[in-house]
């Protein structure tokens, strides 16, 4: 297997990078889709909304969390999440800057 040569990239460039993708999963997205739905953290009942077993849904809400689209914070012995505001800003601040750019661009295709 091939090296990604992350090295060559800007940190920015690699960090959106992993968010997007961690995005690249339909069950990760339907996970942020009902963390923005309930507008709150939650615990366990993400497993109850989506169609996987619970240790596919932890792995999922690691590789979310490792990404830093979402947090979670330890209440006893349940994990609360909820998605890193930081993180959805970095994502809009790019794609606002990829729909800006190519406004100000003549069609080229």
């Amino acid at each position: 297997m091939g090296t990604t040569k992350t090295e060559f990239f800007t940190e920015s460039q690699n960090a959106t990078a992993t968010m997007l993708k961690a995005l690249g999963h339909p069950a990760r997205i339907a996970i942020v889709e009902h963390l923005l739905k309930v507008n709150s953290c939650i615990c366990g009942d993400i497993v109850n909304e989506l169609p996987l077993s619970q240790p596919t849904v932890s792995q999922h809400l690691k590789e979310l969390k490792l990404a830093g689209i979402i947090k979670g914070s330890i209440e006893g012995n349940t994990i609360c999440y909820c998605l890193d505001e930081a993180a959805m800003e970095k994502l809009r601040d790019y794609f606002r800057n990829i729909t800006q750019t190519l406004q100000t661009q003549n069609n080229c295709c």
